[in-house]
This record gives C-alpha cells, structure tokens and sequence, in this order.
C-alpha cells in the first residue's frame, strides 16, 4: 500500500506520471547502478586495469542479475545503503570475475552516477512537455490574438486585453524554461567518480582517466572534481521544478477563475464525467488545475530540502545527502504530472470570446475610463481630466447608466468632444496599445526556443 498519493495505484494518476515513475522507481534506480557498474568493468578492462574477460562476465552479468528485494532490503537496513548487497549479488552472477567487480569505486559513486542517469531522462521527459506547452500556447496567442477580453487588476475590470496576449504572457515562462533545462543539463548530467574521500587514491595514477572514459561510456559529463559534497547540480534541478510548477500554476489559477460561473470565459477541457459531483449533476469542477495547483505547493515546499541537503559535512555528509532521496524523485514526478496536465490546458482549454466580449460590455465602458481621461488630458490636463472622468464613472455606477451617458452630461467633456469621439474612446476595442506587438515579440522568442530543438 503507497503512502503517499503520487505512489499509489488509486490516486497516482492525480498526482505524477507513469513516465516519470519509471525513471525514479526502484527497479529502475537499481538498474541504473548495475549500468554504471558494468561500464566502468569496461573503462578499466580498456586502461588495462582488470583482465578484459573480467570486465566481459562483469557486463553481462549486469545486464541479467536480478537482485532479491528482500535479501537486499536486509542489506540496506543493515548497511544504510544498496551498493553493498547490489556489488555482492552482482558479484555472484559473474563468478569468477566478481572480485573485480567495483574496482576503485566507492557507494557514492555508484549512486550518483546512476542519479545523474535518472535526472538526464528525467529532464528529457519534462523538456518534451515543456515545448509541447510552448508550441500550444503560440498556437493560442496567434488564435486569440483580436479576442477582446476584460483584463484583471486585483480581480477587478482595469483594462481592455485580449486573451492572445494572456496566453502569450502565459507562453514567455516556458520559453524561459526550455532555455533553463539546456542551460542546466551539463551541470547536472555528471559522472561522479571520486573513491572513498574525493582523491581516487585506490587507481593511483590512473583515476583521472577512468573517470573520464566512465563520464563517456555513459554518456554523462565528466566534471572538474568529484561533486560528492558538492550537490549544487541537484539542488538546482529541483529548484527548476519549483519554478516550472510555478509557471503551471499560474495558468491553472487564471483557468479557474475563468472558468467561475459568473465568468464564464474558458473552461479544461471536458470528458464525460470529467470533474463531476456526487450529488450536483451540473458540475464541471476544474480537476486538472487544481492538481496542478497541489502539485505546485508540494514541489515548491520540496525545494528547501535539497537545498538545505547542500551543507554536507567534510567530504561525505552525515546526514544531509541522505534526505535527498525524500524529496527528489517525488518532487520530479509531481512535476512532470502538473506539466503533462498544462499541456492538456494549453493545447484543449474551451474558450468562450462571445462571453468575453459580454463581460467586457458588463460595465457599460467603464472599463476604458482611463482612454477618456487620456483623451481629454492634452486639452483639460491629466489632474483636470481624471477628476471629470472619475466624476462620470461615478454617476455612471450610481445610476447604471454607460459610461457614454454620463461623460455626455460633462460640460468640459462636451466642450471638447463630440457624440462621434466619446464613442471611439469608449469603444474597448480601440483600446489594445501595444498587446498586438506583444504578442509578436513573444511569438517570435517561442519560434527561436523551438528552433534550437
């Protein structure tokens, strides 16, 4: 039975990734570190260091050992770690080669290693959805780009907007995030090899070549020392997620109140059943954002374990390493489920314009006081004009009559324009500035990112 939901049967679809839970399970983290150690069996055989045939059996009985998870679980209440009964039950598959099983290595390399193979598929899967997200949402920006729609300071009617320029600010952060996963890549994606205290001692002179060629067989980088206390590289990862789910989040916050009834502008997506109630027929609850939103607290409260796990003691930690096991895998498949469910968002939200353009009518051009007071400002002064103008919102409001009507009973509104020129500036539509440019800009940094793919 799992404890916690994003590990369970029943609630594991709400919470995480098949994917993702893959890459981190552990079957999958085992067989990452018989992967490193069948390659650096290979690296060493290669320098010369143990017998070639050795390091043949070792491979190939890495790639059909199947360890025992109670025999192994004993091992790791005893020992604290895998490595030990994972190199003995390897040891025994390969028989006579076994004794040269491990050579030079110590646990942590081992482990990390495999780690760093875990996070390179791990950020690969997020790296997929995350320009899924950016491809959809470009595709929205450009759609939506003449949907007139209120926009919302404080929750409140402020301005005209549309909602290609929502999704194009939605879209930016994502661009960003394509371009953080590669920044991040090479300063995650390394082999650690550094023996028992960081000095690879055990190969005398032959450490820095092993590390290296075992960085290549496994297709990781090799870096300028062990990062055995060093764990910036992880922590950062981690710290991504927060910030990816923090971009999920807000547009999971914006597609909920959207998607109040007294709003009404867009909607998730909807299946049969999808979000329904037990006792209200007519729901249509928003699943999807708000599991993106739990995801999103759950990472982002997971960031300050790794990084706090950073203050490792000396050159092993005693205790801060250890923690890291609690929060990243978790924190990667929680992420890559509150991405998976932006995607559903990006590529399938229902959009109502007609709504839209009622709600933005809701106010009788209030919404677009500021385009009169600008109107008048070169003729009245700013002070002069906003104090007119909020006088007639204000009659406007009281008596629930357009904006229009009340600006026509203003003398110094009247002296100045005529019926022709108060509609044009009450119309929201001529009141956009630069949100078509904005678009563009973002459109254009969106076909860069994808570009680089």
């Amino acid at each position: 039975m799992a404890v916690n939901p994003a590990d369970s049967a029943i609630f594991g679809t709400l919470y995480g990734s098949d994917a993702m839970r893959a890459v981190f399970d552990d079957h999958a983290f085992l067989r990452r570190m018989l992967d490193v150690e069948a390659a650096l069996a290979r690296v060493q055989a290669r320098l010369g260091l143990i017998p070639a045939d050795a390091a043949t059996a070792i491979a190939a009985a890495a790639s059909r050992v199947t360890p025992d998870d109670a025999a192994l679980a004993a091992s790791v209440r005893n020992v604290g770690y895998p490595v030990v009964g994972l190199v003995a039950a390897l040891a025994r598959e390969a028989g006579e080669a076994g004794r040269w099983t491990h050579w030079g290595a110590t646990t942590q390399d081992i482990m990390d290693s495999a780690l760093a193979l875990q996070l390179r598929d791990a950020l690969a899967l997020l790296r997929t959805e995350v320009a899924a997200i950016v491809e959809a949402l470009a595709a929205r920006a450009e759609q939506h780009r003449a949907t007139v729609m209120p926009g919302r300071t404080h929750l409140q009617h402020a301005l005209p907007t549309t909602f290609g320029l929502k999704c194009a600010v939605w879209l930016l952060p994502f661009v960003a995030h394509l371009k953080r996963i590669d920044e991040m890549r090479p300063r995650v994606e390394l082999v650690q090899f550094g023996g028992a205290a960081g000095t690879l001692a055990s190969l005398g002179d032959s450490g820095l070549a092993v590390m290296e060629g075992l960085a290549q067989e496994l297709g990781l980088a090799a870096p300028p020392a062990p990062w055995h206390v060093a764990r910036d590289g992880i922590a950062e990862a981690v710290s991504f997620c927060g910030l990816l789910c923090g971009s999920c989040a807000k547009i999971a916050t914006d597609v909920i109140l959207l998607a109040q009834t007294e709003v009404a502008e867009a909607a998730e997506p909807h299946a049969e059943g999808r979000g329904s109630s037990s006792t209200m027929p007519q729901k249509r609850n928003p699943i999807a954002s708000e599991y993106i939103l739990a995801a999103a607290r759950m990472v982002q409260a997971l960031v300050p374990v790794m990084q706090g796990a950073m203050a490792g003691d000396q050159e092993r930690a005693t205790g801060p390493w250890q923690a890291e096991p609690l929060a990243l895998p978790q924190a990667f498949v929680l992420t890559h489920g509150a991405v998976a469910a932006t995607r559903g968002l990006a590529e399938g939200l229902v959009v109502d314009a007609a709504r839209m353009r009622r709600n933005l009518d809701a106010t009788g051009g209030l919404i677009v006081a500021e385009a009169v007071m600008m109107g008048l400002a070169p003729a009245l002064g700013r002070a002069v004009a906003h104090h007119v103008v909020r006088r007639a919102s204000d009659t406007a409001l009281s008596e629930g009559i357009p904006l229009a009507a009340a600006l026509a009973r203003e003398d110094a509104v009247t002296s100045k324009l005529d019926a022709a020129a108060i509609a044009r500036l009450t119309d929201p539509t001529r009141y956009l500035g630069s949100s078509g440019a904005f678009i563009d800009r973002a459109l254009h940094a969106a076909r860069a990112a994808l570009a680089a793919d």
